[in-house]
């Protein structure tokens, strides 16, 4: 009977021969067991296996229904418009309904809205459960993986833009297009808000995430008219393009001021005219000026001295001042800080305070700073010694050699604090001083016991403390006049206290420790310096062998007072008083002196004389 069967029904005999559908697999070479013999028109030619069409499991078709087409009725698929190919073509059933004829392929069934533009296996993006939007289609497969905002977008926005000119389908509705859509640059989809006046692709300075976000690293703003440089390299986008994008994508650029407030108010000018600030700042950066010390000089105030190491902005500082309304109109005037440019320079009062707290102003100059400094330097001071001889206290010797705050500053060292310094002015320097004698300021290493003397300039002068002044003639007025011999003596020999190490400081605030130079040293006989080198020998005199009875201070040698026939029972007559002391009173070599006899010898000529001998 199968052989039969599939010699009349060739659209069954080709569906085996293919290994198609029921019939080749549960199906094949069972015609009788779903199909009883021919009895007339209306007999029912299909015995369904599970009762009926609805129950049947189309799974042993080889085509499993899935998704929607689980729910959709038989007849609404096996419909004569869908019944096409080869089988359809050999069946004799060519009207109605009919259960074998029916393709897989998606597009046997529905309309393909891409109009095989994307190809015909439809599964590659779209599943049986939903049509839209296609759950298996990855963009990032296609040659336009989207990013960013581009992943937010609905499919139709872009595949159903106008420029792409998308056809109708049957119900008069666009077809979107999504093969082939131009995608080499932004401008394929969006309007270029530069009009053409940049170069280049947008991506090389816009990104998906945002529009308002540039790439900087691929943006070169050198194409644009307005190159950036310095500063300008770091600030913001939206800080010039305000607005961006719907507007500031061209802020003007001729003049700083286009951006920038002038910090000058309209009162910068060079040679006379008003400039803009690129006439002494540059992009580098606001701070510093261009402006140079050279240009300064070619003002009414040319910077010297120190002048020209002080930063601008100390002089020409920031002030609050009231400008006008522009073209004259009424109560629009406005209060704005600007920087002078015109400071006052007359005095140097003009931007210095007084730093003397006003204590020079009965002077013929009022006390005008430029009569003691100079712009080279606030200090050293240039008063001259000259002029300070006029006062009390000449400076000399090492007066002259000192710094004036040594003894002027509130902070000088060594000598007795000033009790008043609130009036003293910054500079803490008092110029009206009591201190001019030498014991205010310095010790008196004498205690006291030289007033007699007078004042300390009696013995010593400004250049130096010692050696002092104080010579022979001076020491005649003490109670040891120097004469003879002692008139060659150096002092020390005679004042030991002179032997005590220099003092560190003469100041009387300076703490430092010395020995009293009092001179208090008694010298009323020779024996009080000098030690006898006779011993004892003299003792016995009227004068206990005072050295002045024989000797005088011009020499020690010879005695000149000594007179041999006075004072001894041996005159020295004769050739006697021709011989020198030492040719009677005899020693061996090396003898001390206090061991050389001079009284005692014998007055016999044979104790000095021997007699010559007779041949």
């Amino acid at each position: 009977m199968d052989q039969a069967c599939v010699s009349c029904h060739q659209e069954i005999a080709l569906l085996v021969q293919n290994g198609r559908g029921y019939h080749a697999r549960d199906g094949k070479g069972k015609c009788a067991a779903c199909h009883p013999d021919h009895a007339g028109a209306d007999f029912q030619l299909i015995t369904w296996p599970d009762g009926s069409a609805d129950r049947f499991d189309h799974r042993k078709t080889g085509w499993e229904l899935k998704g929607k087409h689980a729910d959709t009725k038989c007849a609404d698929c096996h419909a004569t418009k869908f019944r096409k190919g080869a089988v359809a073509d050999a069946s004799p059933r060519k009207h109605g309904a009919g259960w074998v004829g029916l393709e897989t392929a998606c597009v046997s069934c529905h309309e393909d809205p891409h109009r095989n533009s994307l190809g015909d296996r439809c599964t590659r993006c779209h599943d049986e459960t939903k049509w839209k939007p296609a759950p298996l289609f990855q963009h990032d497969s296609s040659s336009y993986p989207l990013t960013g905002k581009h992943a937010d977008v609905a499919c139709d926005k872009c595949h159903l833009a106008p420029r792409l000119t998308p056809a109708l389908d049957a119900q008069g509705k666009p077809v979107p297009v999504f093969k082939p859509v131009s995608h080499k640059d932004c401008v394929d989809c969006h309007a270029d808000v530069h009009k053409g006046r940049l170069a280049g692709a947008c991506a090389k300075c816009h990104v998906t995430t945002s529009f308002t976000t540039i790439n900087k690293a691929g943006f070169d703003h050198d194409a644009t008219r307005y190159p950036l440089r310095g500063e300008h390299t770091q600030v913001p986008c939206a800080k010039c393009h305000i607005g961006f994008p719907s507007a500031g994508m061209r802020p003007a650029f001729a003049h700083c001021t286009d951006c920038h407030k002038d910090a000058h108010g309209g009162r910068a000018t060079l040679a006379g005219k008003v400039v803009d600030c690129d006439g002494c700042h540059t992009v580098q950066g606001f701070k510093p000026a261009t402006y140079t010390v050279a240009q300064h000089a070619r003002t009414k105030y040319p910077l010297e001295g120190k002048h020209a190491t002080v930063a601008c902005g100390a002089c020409h500082k920031a002030k609050t001042v009231t400008q006008p309304a522009a073209n004259g109109a009424a109560g629009q005037a406005t209060t704005v800080r600007i920087v002078e440019m015109r400071p006052e320079f007359a005095k140097c009062t003009s931007c210095h305070a007084d730093d003397h707290g006003g204590q020079l102003a009965s002077r013929p100059d009022k006390g005008a700073c430029e009569s003691c400094h100079k712009v080279a330097g606030w200090t050293q001071s240039t008063y001259p010694l000259t002029e300070h001889a006029s006062y009390k206290l000449p400076l000399e010797g090492k007066h002259a050699e000192i710094a004036c705050g040594a003894c002027h500053s509130a902070k000088r060292a060594g000598l007795p604090p000033m009790t008043n310094t609130a009036t003293l002015g910054k500079a803490r320097v008092a110029f009206k001083l009591r201190e001019v004698e030498c014991q205010a300021c310095h010790v008196d290493p004498h205690r006291g016991k030289l007033d007699q003397y007078g004042a300390c300039s009696a013995c010593h002068g400004a250049a130096h403390f010692g050696p002092s002044t104080f010579d022979v003639t001076a020491h005649g007025k003490s109670a040891f006049a120097l004469a003879g011999e002692h008139r060659a003596v150096p002092c020390v020999a005679c004042h030991a206290e002179m032997k005590a190490p220099p003092m560190t400081s003469t100041l009387v605030q300076g703490k430092a420790s010395f020995a009293a130079m009092t001179f208090a040293a008694k010298h009323e006989t020779c024996a009080a310096c000098h030690k006898s080198p006779h011993g004892t020998q003299f003792d016995k005199r009227k004068d206990k062998g005072a050295c002045e009875g024989c000797h005088v201070v011009d020499a020690w040698s010879p005695a000149v007072r000594f007179d041999h026939g006075k004072d001894t029972p041996f005159a020295l007559t004769g050739a006697h008083a021709k011989l020198t002391c030492g040719q009677c009173h005899t020693s061996p070599p090396g003898t001390p002196l206090d061991k050389v006899d001079y009284r005692g010898l014998s007055s016999k000529c044979e104790s000095c004389h021997t007699q010559p001998v007779r041949q």
